[in-house]
Parts: structure tokens; C-alpha cells; sequence
């Protein structure tokens, strides 16, 4: 069977193999969308298509919605052409459930795709096109937070953004400057209104948007290189708007499991790599559990996405559903199993929930640690978050997901994903500080985790992190097994706020860490014998 229009003539044949296939016209849909498209999304990776395309065609099922999706992609170009166009821009979401059914829907939501590449005289020219369409409600992101960046590590701006500041809107060559350029396209058509919508995972998400849009419309109107009136369109808050959004659904790259499943049903979708090192494949495979929750600030309208369980609520909610999720009820927990799987050699996830250690771990950390300085979001509760965290999502046997990628950029993630908790802590007049045990244990297990030796004593590779060179210098002479005064090993590096979020020192939390890290640190079973001791068996 072949994932192409004419693949699905053959209804019978998806069917019989499980696949829920489109229940709307094609042809009929996807001429809709190209006269009086309403949504673009720029992006169309694995979240995109598991997530977003998967709730536009329940609503397109369902007579909610009479039109699909536009999306873009403005940074490797080989996924338009190897991934969306061969397959008549459908795909296949694999819905991986914990109770271990498999859904298998074939996605057909995305109307037409298009490269964003403004020296692609037809493939601009359309998107121009689009921007200039009153239809236009909504241009949505998945980029990850660094699509969003104007400057590099030392704060620079990058030599691309700087070329196109000069340069102007005509032909710029970066992804957020051929945006940008769109958005004055739509500027100059009749200042027509339009939400920009990021729904990437990352803090405040709708002022990434807005700082760089600002950014871009500064320059060129200070250059003279836009209307002056570009600035007030952009900064009027009933025509452009940037709302916040909270995402949460996880989506692994495409696993061989699932290649090898569907070449089963004699659907043969091998993934790709492209010239750019992207990862690639007709299909996605994802976790049933989904949360987006977005604030509602839709200038030209939206649909009614609500009807495919998405979540429109103010600012101040979407802020404390963040919240609740990055500092307390799911990313810590990741980063707990993420440091200590790694050491333990666990490659999965799953695996690791039904060891007792780490499942109390991030139960404590959890129910115990975090939830009381939770902030009830209202839309979201947070108990029931973490049970399903703890309960289904984690546990899920079919996700094929590991503490290798979760350890990522490890860093980068403590401050907020625990510093923020234990800030709450010494705010508190009711909670002391001196009653957090496990999450210093956490903090003092990262410190051991970049010595990059498992609790045996064998090496491992460490995932990708911007600091692994400026910290793991600080743990280089540590010898398993032979004494270390913790304290002037990495005391110095528990004042650094930029890792922690606060100074630990300051907080009265590096004596516990120093002594953790010592007994992490004694000898090979370390790690397991520390967690037995202060976790429990």
C-alpha cells in the first residue's frame, strides 16, 4: 500500500489493516484551503503532524472545519520535498497507548505545503500570496525555542539576522526574516489582522515571537527600508498578536519499531536524513496523552480548535499551567529519570518506572517536594496531571523514548526546573527549605552524572549540553572510589545561579548536596546503594 492519493483509493485494503483513514472530500478540502486559507503553520515536524494535523482532522471528520492546514518550512527544505510532496502531504500518526492498542490514522489535513525561500521566486511568491488573504486567521510555529534566537551564545547577533536588518524585506534570508517579510506582505495588502502563534515548548512563548518580529521591524523602518506604519501595525494589539501557549505531548523520533510494524501492513516508509541532518519519515509516533492550552487573542478570529480538546484561556492561566508543568509535575520528573537512567544504563523510560527507586524518586519529587507550591491553573489539575505522568505516560511501554535524549542540554533545564521549586521554598512561611531530601539529590546526581561513568564504573557518552566544557572540568579528577571533600570539588560550581537558578550556597542546600555527591562517588553500586539509602528499597 502507498501513502499517496491514489494509495487511498484502495480504502478497503487501510482499512482492513486498521488504519482510520480521512472521512472528508480531499479534492473538495484542499481546493477550500488554497482559495481562503486560514491557518499556516511553519514547522511541520513530528509534533506538527502528531499533534496539530491530528486535531485539525478530527474537526475536518467531524464538519467542524471545511479546510486544512498550509504548512511551511523555512529551514531544511528536504522535508517539503522528500517527506510531504512524495506523499501527497499526508502522513501516518501511530498513537503508541499505554494500555497497548496502536491507532493508526492516516492524516490528510495538510491542504498544501510550501518552502519558505524567498529566492524560490514561485514558492515565495505563493506564500505572499496567502499572507495577503483576509481568510487569514492564524500563522502558528513549531521551530523549537532556538528558531527564535537573533543572537548566538555570546549574545551576537548572528551574522544571518544582521545581514537581513541591513538588507530589508525583499529577500532576506533568514528563517524569522522571511517571516517577518511575510507579515509586512500582509501589512501592506491592508493592514490585515492576524494571530502569530507559537506552539513551541518553551517559557512565554508569544513574546519570542513579538521580540523578534519588533526586532526586524525596528531596523527596516529605521533604515528606511518599511513604512513607518509597519511599527504601529505590528504594536496594535486588534490587529497582530502573540499569544502565549503551553504544549505538551511527546513525540520521539520515528522508531524502527514502528518502521518494522507498518512494513508488516506492506507500508513501507523508511525515514530519511536529509543533506541538513534531519530526521524524517512519513510517519510519526507519539504518546495518546496531549495538552495545548492557549491564550485567547485572535485579532481576525480562529477556529474552533477547543472542539479537538484544545484548551483558549488568558495570559495569566496559560502562565500557570506552564508553570505547573516545567517546574513541578513533568519536566523535573523527566530530569530525574533522565540523570539517573544514564547512570544506571537504562535506554528507555518505561524501563525505568518499574524500577523502585526511581519510581519513588519521582513520585517524592513530585507529589511531595513540588506539588505544594503548586498554583492551581484552573483549566488543569495538578494532582491528576502528575498521576497521568506517573500512572500512564511514563510507564507507557510503547513509547519509545530515553533518558539519553531527556539528559540533553541538562543545564540548561535545572534552574527552572528546580531552582524555581526550591525559590518557592525559602519564600514560603509555611514550607522549609531544609525538608527538600530528594531534589538536592537530583542536583548532586547531575554533578556525578558528568563524570561519565555508570554506577559499574563504565563510561558512557554524555548527551549534548552548551556547559558540558565549562563543568565538566570540575568533576575531571574525581576517581570513583577514593575519598573527595566535596566541598571544595563543587562547592565553587553550587554558587553558579546559571545552572541552579539560585545560588545553593545562599539557599542552604550545598551541604546536602556535597554530602550526596561524596556517598554517589564511593565506589561502583554507589549510585544505587545512595538511592536505596535515602529513596527507599
Amino acid at each position: 500500500m502507498e501513502l499517496n492519493r491514489k494509495g487511498l483509493e484502495n480504502r478497503k485494503a487501510w482499512e482492513e489493516k486498521g488504519y482510520r483513514l480521512p472521512e472528508y472530500d480531499l479534492d473538495a478540502m484542499i481546493a477550500k484551503t488554497k482559495e481562503n486559507p486560514f491557518w499556516v503553520h511553519f514547522g511541520p515536524g513530528n509534533l506538527f503532524r502528531a499533534f496539530q494535523a491530528n486535531a485539525a482532522q478530527t474537526l475536518l471528520n467531524n464538519g467542524v472545519l471545511d479546510r486544512g492546514i498550509v504548512v511551511a518550512e523555512g529551514f531544511d527544505y528536504e522535508i517539503v520535498e522528500k517527506m510531504n510532496r512524495p506523499c501527497d502531504n499526508l502522513h501516518i500518526a501511530v498513537t503508541l497507548k499505554a494500555d497497548g492498542t496502536i491507532e493508526k490514522t492516516v492524516v490528510g489535513s495538510v491542504a498544501e505545503s510550501c518552502i519558505l525561500d524567498s529566492n524560490n521566486e514561485v514558492e515565495f511568491t505563493r506564500l505572499k500570496e496567502i499572507f495577503t488573504k483576509d481568510s487569514l486567521q492564524m500563522a502558528s510555529f513549531t521551530i523549537t525555542e532556538k528558531g527564535y534566537a537573533l543572537t548566538n551564545a555570546k549574545g551576537e547577533v548572528a551574522p544571518a539576522i544582521a545581514s537581513d536588518f541591513e538588507a530589508g524585506p525583499v529577500k532576506p534570508a533568514s528563517y524569522l526574516g522571511k517571516v517577518v517579510s511575510l507579515l509586512y506582505t500582509r501589512y501592506l495588502s491592508g493592514r490585515k489582522p492576524i494571530a502569530l502563534v507559537s506552539m513551541d515548548n518553551c517559557s512565554h512563548n508569544g513574546d519570542k515571537v513579538y521580540a523578534a518580529v519588533s526586532a526586524f521591524a525596528k531596523h527596516w523602518v529605521e533604515k528606511g527600508l518599511a513604512e513607518e506604519g509597519f511599527l504601529d501595525y505590528i504594536n496594535d494589539r486588534n490587529l497582530v498578536s502573540y499569544p502565549w501557549s503551553m504544549i505538551d505531548k511527546i513525540t520521539p523520533r520515528p522508531d524502527a519499531s514502528v518502521v518494522e510494524m507498518l512494513s508488516k501492513d506492506d507500508v513501507n516508509l523508511e525515514p530519511v536524513i536529509t543533506s541538513m541532518r534531519s530526521y524524517v519519515a512519513p510517519f510519526v509516533n507519539a504518546e495518546e496523552t496531549e495538552y495545548l492550552v492557549i491564550e485567547d487573542w485572535f485579532p481576525n478570529g480562529r477556529p474552533e480548535l477547543e472542539k479537538a480538546g484544545l484548551m483558549f484561556t488568558d495570559r495569566e492561566t496559560v502562565d500557570k499551567v506552564e508553570r505547573m508543568k516545567v517546574c513541578t509535575c513533568l519536566n523535573p520528573l523527566h530530569t530525574c529519570l533522565a540523570i539517573y537512567g544514564c547512570i544506571l544504563g537504562y535506554d528507555s523510560i518505561y524501563k525505568e518506572m518499574a524500577d523502585p527507586q526511581l519510581k519513588k524518586l519521582v513520585e517524592t519529587v513530585g507529589y511531595v517536594e513540588g506539588l505544594p507550591v503548586v498554583v492551581n491553573p484552573g483549566v488543569l489539575d495538578p494532582k491528576e496531571f502528575i498521576d497521568t505522568v506517573v500512572n500512564v505516560r511514563f510507564p507507557n511501554p510503547f513509547m519509545p523514548d530515553t533518558p539519553q535524549r531527556i539528559a540533553t542540554d541538562t543545564s540548561q533545564k535545572l534552574a527552572i526546573r528546580f531552582g524555581e521549586t526550591v525559590k518557592n521554598y525559602l519564600k514560603s512561611d509555611t514550607l522549609d527549605v531544609n525538608d527538600l531530601k530528594l531534589i538536592p539529590l537530583v542536583q548532586a546526581g547531575w554533578l556525578r552524572y558528568l563524570m561519565a561513568l555508570d554506577d559499574n564504573g563504565a563510561e558512557f557518552d554524555l548527551s549534548p549540553d552548551p556547559l558540558l566544557d565549562e563543568v565538566r572540568p570540575v568533576v575531571a579528577n574525581v576517581k570513583l572510589g577514593e575519598k573527595v571533600n566535596a566541598a571544595e570539588v563543587i562547592g565553587p560550581v553550587l554558587h553558579n545561579e546559571k545552572i541552579w537558578g539560585l545560588d545553593l550556597h545562599e539557599a542552604g542546600l550545598a551541604e546536602k548536596v556535597c554530602m550526596y555527591f561524596e556517598e554517589l562517588v564511593a565506589g561502583p553500586g554507589a549510585v544505587r546503594a545512595t538511592l536505596k539509602k535515602y529513596v527507599g528499597e
